[in-house]
C-alpha cells in the first residue's frame, strides 16, 4: 500500500517544502539565486553593535553569494531549465536609504531571467518608507521578505550580540501580515545555553505569528567569527542524530501550510569548524525523511493553535 504521505513520483509529502510551493506557483522547478547587494548591517557599523552577531562569519550569512549571472552559471549544469528568484541574502537588505533600496531591487528584477526576489533582512530594519517600497514591490511580484529572529529568548538574544529584543520582531511581524507580505522567519538551532525545550518553545512561537514559512538553521561554528574566538571547543550537537530528532519534534508542530524553507545549515568546509558533519547537507536531510517515516508522522500533526 502506498504511504498515504508520498506523491505518486515517490516525493515526500512529510514537509511542505518550499520548492514544491514554487513549482506549484510557477509552474517549473525555481531556483533562488543568492546575490550579494553591498550591504552592511547596524550590528557591524555600530548603529546597534559592532562585529556582528556572535555566530555571524565575514560573510554575513551569505558566504556562498555573489551576482545573477555569476549564480546562473554556476547553478545551470544541475537545473539547465529552471526559473530564478533573485535573493538578497546576506547582511542585512532593507538596511539603506530606500533610493537605493529601489535601484537595487528594481534592477535584479528588470532582468528577463528573474521571475520573483527575496530579501534577507532583520525586524530592525524596516521603517515606514522601506515597508511601502516592499508592499508596492509585493503588488508586482512574487515576493517574500525574510527576518533573522534565531530565538524568541531575550537572554539568548543578548548572548548572541542580536541587537533587539523580541517586541521589536513582533511589531515587524504585524506591520508585513497587514500588508500582505509573505515572511519567513528564520531560527538557529544549538545557540550557546539553549536547551531543547527553549528551541521548541521558539519554533512554537513561530508556528503562531502568522509567518508564511520558516528555516531551520543548524548552528555552524565558523573560522572568523566571534563565536569562534570566545568558544573555540563549543560544539552545538553531538551527533547528527540529535540534531534530526530534534529537528523532526519540531517539523510535526509546525502548520501543515507553512513553507519549510531550510532544515540545516551548512557552511564553506574551509571556514567550517564544528560540527564537524554539518557539510553532509543531504545525509543529514535522508535521515529528516527516514525518521519522520519511521515514526509515521509529518509536518502539522501536532500543531495546535
Amino acid at each position: 500500500m502506498k504511504d498515504k504521505k508520498m506523491s505518486e513520483t515517490g516525493e515526500s509529502l512529510r514537509i511542505n517544502m518550499i520548492g514544491r510551493q514554487l513549482k506549484k506557483d510557477f509552474g517549473q522547478k525555481m531556483v533562488k539565486l543568492s546575490l550579494d547587494g553591498g550591504f552592511t548591517c547596524p550590528n557591524r557599523d555600530g548603529t546597534c553593535g559592532t562585529g556582528g552577531c556572535l555566530f555571524c562569519g565575514s560573510g554575513g550569512g551569505g558566504d556562498f553569494a555573489s551576482t545573477i549571472s555569476d549564480q546562473i552559471r554556476l547553478l545551470s549544469d544541475k537545473w539547465p531549465d529552471s526559473g530564478h528568484i533573485a535573493y538578497f541574502q546576506n547582511h542585512t537588505n532593507t538596511y539603506a536609504p530606500v533610493v537605493e533600496l529601489r535601484r537595487k531591487y528594481s534592477e535584479a528584477l528588470s532582468d528577463p531571467r528573474i521571475s520573483g526576489i527575496a530579501i534577507a533582512t532583520r525586524p530592525d530594519c524596516l521603517p515606514k518608507d522601506v515597508l511601502d517600497l516592499l508592499s508596492e514591490l509585493n503588488g508586482s511580484h512574487y515576493m517574500w521578505v525574510e527576518l533573522g529572529l534565531q530565538t524568541i529568548h531575550d537572554d539568548s538574544a543578548v548572548r548572541i550580540n542580536r541587537g533587539y529584543p523580541l517586541a521589536v520582531f513582533d511589531h515587524a511581524m504585524e506591520e508585513l501580515n497587514r500588508r500582505g507580505i509573505r515572511t519567513v522567519v528564520h531560527l538557529i538551532l544549538g545557540l550557546p545555553g539553549e536547551s531543547r525545550e527553549q528551541m521548541i518553545e521558539s519554533a512554537r512561537y513561530v508556528a503562531r505569528c502568522g509567518a508564511w514559512g520558516i528555516k531551520l538553521h543548524l548552528l555552524n561554528v565558523v573560522r572568523g567569527s566571534r563565536l569562534a574566538e570566545e568558544m573555540p571547543d563549543y560544539v552545538p550537537f553531538d551527533s547528527i542524530e540529535e540534531y534530526v530528532d530534534l529537528v523532526c519534534d519540531i517539523v510535526e508542530i509546525l502548520p501543515p501550510e507553512m513553507t519549510v524553507h531550510r532544515l540545516t545549515g551548512d557552511a564553506p568546509r574551509k571556514t567550517l569548524i564544528a560540527p564537524a558533519w554539518s557539510y553532509q547537507k543531504r545525509t543529514i536531510l535522508n535521515k529528516i525523511n527516514a525518521t519522520l517515516q519511521q515514526r509515521d508522522t509529518y509536518q502539522g500533526i501536532h500543531f495546535d493553535l
